[in-house]
């Protein structure tokens, strides 16, 4: 019973943070995707952009540690391994958080945006392909919104696994000194 009961605060607990990391990264990519479009100075969109990606980044990690910390102390009796699965499981809810996310703007959301792009760059290369790799461009313009599924889920979700095992190392922390019995006198 005690085991059900760890499971369920496990999927709960992970399901929350799948959920906050995924809103994290969604608002990332609009953010960001809307500074492309944005008619700034060059040398300031990037630099924006870089403070907004590194302020993603460390937040995530962040995020992660938090959940992965308020985890272990709700669940006294979890270990370094339980709380590992609980990260991989917060990976595998935010990724997927994430790539429905990513999905729906290059399907539905900004889809004119990309169809618009990939045919600035199909005209520009258009002198160095041939009809074959036109129609395989072509053929990957209809699936981009699944490519950006599936290979945005990959990555995160890999990504998340190993930052969740770096994380469980020391979450919750061991103590040293717990095998030491003082000798009797």
């Amino acid at each position: 019973m005690e085991q059900n009961q760890i499971q369920r605060n496990m999927w709960n607990g992970a399901a929350k943070a799948g959920l906050a990391l995924g809103i994290v990264s969604s608002a990332y990519l609009f953010i960001s995707q809307f500074m492309g479009v944005a008619k700034m100075p060059v040398f300031l969109n990037m630099l924006l952009g870089m403070v907004i990606w590194a302020a993603k980044f460390g937040g995530c990690i962040w995020l992660m540690t938090f959940f992965m910390k308020k985890f272990a102390s709700e669940n006294r009796e979890a270990d370094n391994a339980m709380t590992f699965r609980f990260g991989m499981i917060t990976a595998f809810l935010s990724a997927l958080v994430y790539a429905a996310v990513s999905f729906a703007n290059v399907a539905f959301i900004s889809a004119d945006m990309f169809t618009e792009q990939m045919n600035t760059v199909m005209q520009q290369m258009a002198p160095m392909m041939d009809s074959n790799t036109m129609a395989e461009m072509d053929k990957t313009m209809e699936n981009l919104p699944q490519i950006t599924f599936f290979s945005n889920l990959i990555y995160c979700f890999i990504f998340g696994t190993v930052l969740s095992a770096i994380l469980s190392r020391n979450i919750p922390s061991r103590d040293p000194f717990a095998d030491y019995k003082p000798e009797e006198q």
